[in-house]
Parts: structure tokens; sequence; C-alpha cells
């Protein structure tokens, strides 16, 4: 068994699939909206379904955020999915008159070609910025992307309709876009170098 890994409970997010997947993968893990689980894990995982709003509110309500805050800032390694990486920003058109936890710079947008939302297998392009991702098919349900200030962190990309960021890495935040714990043999890897190397 490995390092004590949290997975956030705010009320919303793909909980059971994630857990599915680190019991496979034989990881010790918490399921917890406790401010002092979070502190006291070795490894935080967000999982994101839901609206960016619902997402803020539910955190401050359960008293999660300093505990988030603190723990990216003293180098707990920490992984965001899909409204995970979203709430990392400053901002999102989802919901404008709500703050993102600003812990990376930059923004939310909406796509605003084709069908939205974006669902379905999609393959990403990564970029030196990476140690986890294959160059391969990973799956999505997005309506928004996030769009940073310092382009240096993206870690890999995508298209759909226009080229957006599909995963970002930073010393110990890694996020992506994607739904890894629904993308098959690929996520599967992505679940066990992240585990590996955290």
């Amino acid at each position: 068994m490995g390092k004590k890994t949290v997975i956030v409970d705010y009320d919303a997010g793909n909980l059971k699939s994630i857990a599915n997947m680190l019991k496979y993968l034989d990881e010790d893990f918490l399921i917890s909206s406790k401010a002092e689980d979070i502190k006291n894990a070795d490894k935080i995982i967000f999982p994101g379904q839901g609206h960016f709003k619902q997402a803020i509110e539910n955190l401050d309500k359960k008293n999660l955020i300093e505990p988030i805050k603190t723990a990216i800032q003293n180098g707990k390694p920490f992984l965001g999915i899909c409204l995970g990486l979203q709430i990392l920003f400053e901002k999102s058109e989802e919901a404008p008159e709500i703050e993102g936890l600003g812990i990376l710079n930059g923004e939310v947008k909406k796509f605003t070609e084709g069908k939205v939302p974006q669902i379905g297998w999609n393959k990403i392009k990564t970029t030196k910025n990476n140690d986890f991702l294959d160059d391969t098919f990973y799956y999505f349900v997005n309506s928004f992307y996030v769009l940073p200030k310092d382009a240096d962190i993206i870690a890999s990309t995508a298209n759909y309709n226009i080229d957006f960021c599909a995963s970002i890495q930073k010393q110990n935040l890694t996020a992506v876009q994607f739904h890894p714990e629904k993308s098959s043999t690929a996520g599967l890897n992505f679940f066990k170098l992240w585990i590996a190397k955290s």
C-alpha cells in the first residue's frame, strides 16, 4: 500500500469511478469532506463534474478552500480532474460572478463552435512539460476549457474546433480536462504513473 490519498468529496464529482481505479491499483485512499483529512493527506485528488459556481460554493460551505490551498502551497501532490482543473484558475465564463481558487493565473472559457459540450474520445498532444500522459485518446465531457496566462504550465493540448489546453503541470500540481478514470488503458496508465511519481 502506498501513501494515503484523499479524494475530496464536495457533493459533486465522479467519486466512485476514481475510487474504483485506486482500488484496482491497490492504492490506500479515503473519500472525505473534512479539512483535517486534507491537511493530513499525502496526496489529494479533486474529481470534477458539475458547475463552477456550485463547486466553489460547496467548498466554501465545507471550509475546504483554505486547506486545499495550503496543501498545494506546501507541495503536496494534487490531481485535479475536469472541473478540478477549472477551479484552480481565477475565474470562469460559467459563473463570472464567482472567484475561482486563483492558484493558477488565467480563466475558463466556453467553447463557441461545434456541438457543446464536447463528449467523447479526443486525442491529446503532449508538450515537454508532461510527465504522465501519452499522445493518445482520452475521454472528454466538457463545455469549457482553461486558458492559462503562463503557457509553460500546459502539459498537453487537444483540438475541438480550436486548439485548447487538455492538461497542466506545475511543480506538485497536475490537472487534466478529460476523465482519466473513463479513459480505459490510457487512463489507467496515467493513474499508475501519477501515483508512482507523486
